[in-house]
């Protein structure tokens, strides 16, 4: 996917799965590519449509939260591209997490019970409810793996104010619940998710991608009682099932370990996966844009015009 040029552009950044491009220092196109990472190495093929499903899907999500707080979004003019406010962000992650799963496993299974400064209770078992959601913050950082910070340590480090994290954190677990409200409606289980927050001026504003699989952790939720009983492997919708085919296959993303081969059936699995999560999601039969990417530079060029 090359780097596009649009009128007023004042910078670009290709990130490991989008290429965000500054607008006269207000506005930002981003533009979510079919690339795909995981352990923070970006992957060697692409995968179909994954751009537009995430791009659609936090879309989606935005117009469905913008009661509870501002966000970014201002327009989606083409499958896979979203115009929106150039905020500054805070540079953590609001991680909610409302089962043990994932990273918070991995720690709680090594015989920890704290997780960025926050006490996990004992007895549960992998992919239990937490008694309330629970916020585990991490570092955005600018190259290489994300650290977990506590609360106490983002405000001693003037990442966010007192008050600022008062606002973030209550922000957070509001968006939680409403993701949990909608999944709910759809059989699903959010389970874990991250937002990221930006200002304008004094007010805070909620960026980025909300609620994909990229970002988020689904399981289905029939079944979901009985599984944990048994002991059985949750079936889940997110991007998990990629680690850990890449954990099966002995890539963790360390020094000297190389990215297993991506045949054409697993990649079109993926896609698959994707497109399957969106329309669960959503609740929506997938249409796919299949734009050109000259197609995709005009629709979006013919947008900015009414923000010059």
């Amino acid at each position: 996917m090359k780097a596009y040029e649009f009128k007023g552009q004042t910078n670009f950044y290709k990130g490991k799965v989008r290429d965000v491009y500054t607008i006269g220092d207000q506005l930002l196109v981003m533009v979510a590519s079919d690339r795909i990472s995981a352990f923070d190495v970006i992957l060697p093929r692409p995968i179909p449509y994954k751009g537009q499903v995430l791009n659609q899907i936090a879309a989606w999500m935005l117009n469905a939260t913008k009661d509870i707080c501002p966000n970014w979004l201002l327009e989606v003019p083409a499958p896979n591209v979203s115009i929106g406010k150039k905020c500054v962000p805070f540079k953590i992650e609001m991680v909610v997490r409302g089962n043990l799963t994932g990273h918070a496993w991995r720690t709680y299974s090594s015989g920890q019970r704290s997780l960025c400064g926050v006490e996990m209770p004992d007895g549960l078992k992998e992919n239990d409810y937490f008694p309330t959601p629970i916020i585990t913050p991490s570092t955005k950082a600018e190259a290489g793996h994300d650290e977990d910070i506590s609360k106490e340590e983002i405000i001693a480090q003037g990442i966010a104010t007192e008050k600022e994290w008062e606002i973030l954190s209550g922000y957070a677990l509001q968006l939680f619940a409403r993701g949990k409200e909608i999944a709910a409606e759809r059989g699903l289980i959010l389970v874990d998710t991250k937002y990221e927050f930006g200002k304008i001026g004094d007010t805070i504003y909620l960026m980025d991608e909300i609620h994909t699989p990229d970002s988020s952790r689904y399981f289905y939720a029939t079944g979901f009682e009985a599984r944990q009983q048994t002991g059985e492997r949750q079936k889940q919708l997110s991007k998990e099932f990629v680690r850990e085919w890449l954990i099966a296959n002995n890539f963790m993303g360390k020094e000297g370990q190389e990215v297993p081969n991506m045949s054409d059936e697993w990649i079109n699995t993926i896609s698959k996966r994707y497109i399957e999560l969106y329309e669960q999601v959503i609740g929506e039969k997938f249409i796919p844009g299949n734009l050109s990417e000259s197609a995709t530079f005009e629709k979006t060029e013919e947008a900015l015009k009414k923000y010059e």
